[in-house]
C-alpha cells in the first residue's frame, strides 16, 4: 500500500510565494517520474510539471519562470516553489509518482492541496 501524502497549500496575496511538499509513504522499491498537476473550478486538469529520475525538468507555459519542481530521493518527496504567484493559479494541486514494486508499477496521485490566490 503506497500513498501520496500533499501539504503547502493555502491562501496567498498575488505576487506572493508558496512551497507545496508531497511525500511517498509505503512500501515500494523506487520511484521515477513525479509531476504536480492542477484543476481550477470548471476546468480539466492541468499538468504543471514534471522531474525524472535524472533530474530533468518540464514546465507548462504558464507557470514557467515563477514555478520550481525538486525532488529529494532519500525522502520519497517531490517538492514544488511556487513564486509571483498570480489569481489564475488558484486551484487544487495533485502530485502524482509512478511508483514501481518487485514486480508491479503503479500511478499515484496525492489527496489535493487547495491553493488560492488573492487578487
Amino acid at each position: 500500500q503506497v500513498q501520496l501524502v500533499e501539504s503547502g497549500g493555502g491562501l496567498v496575496q498575488a505576487g506572493g510565494s508558496l512551497r507545496l511538499s508531497c511525500a511517498a509513504v509505503g512500501n515500494f522499491f523506487s520511484i521515477r517520474a513525479m509531476s504536480w498537476h492542477r484543476q481550477a473550478p470548471g476546468k480539466q486538469r492541468e499538468l504543471v510539471a514534471t522531474i525524472t529520475s535524472d533530474d530533468d525538468t518540464n514546465y507548462a507555459e504558464s507557470v514557467k519562470g515563477r514555478f520550481t519542481i525538486s525532488r529529494d530521493n532519500a525522502k520519497n518527496t517531490v517538492y514544488l516553489q511556487m513564486d509571483s504567484l498570480k489569481s489564475e493559479d488558484t486551484a487544487v494541486y495533485y502530485c502524482n509518482m509512478r511508483v514501481y514494486g518487485d514486480w508491479w508499477d503503479y500511478d499515484y496521485w496525492g489527496q489535493g492541496t487547495q491553493v488560492t490566490v488573492s487578487s
